[in-house]
């Protein structure tokens, strides 16, 4: 579920934060699913447990898990943070084609680009 790159310059905490934000935002831990304890993933990452616990406490700061005194922390409802994430893409995409237009792409150019990244990751899955 979760792998650390311990050649990775991102802090330990870091890489398990965002890993599990992918997991929670791509549906993979759907809402209300319990996560793995602090201990449990601390003794299966062969790292200390305050690493897990200050990841656990930045995404409960963010709105990805709550925690459920007595029994642990759980995948919030991210149906606000997937529209977010999903209008800051859009954002950010809207940037970029406008710089690309400037520089001279076309929108059939962008058009090819977005076919052959779509058809790349209907491969990778």
């Amino acid at each position: 579920m979760i792998a650390i790159d311990y050649q990775s310059r991102l802090p330990l905490y870091e890489q398990i934060v965002r890993r599990f934000q992918t997991l929670i935002l791509s549906g993979a831990m759907p809402p209300d699913t319990q996560m793995p304890s602090v201990r449990s993933l601390a003794v299966e990452l062969s790292i200390n447990p305050n690493t897990i616990q200050k990841a656990y406490s930045m995404l409960e700061q963010q709105g990805y898990i709550y925690p459920v005194k007595g029994r642990g922390n759980f995948v919030a409802d991210t149906a606000v943070l997937v529209k977010e994430q999903k209008g800051s893409l859009f954002q950010e995409l809207e940037r970029l084609l406008s710089y690309g237009m400037k520089l001279g792409i076309t929108k059939e150019e962008y058009l090819e680009a977005v076919e052959r990244l779509c058809q790349k990751e209907e491969h990778h899955d």
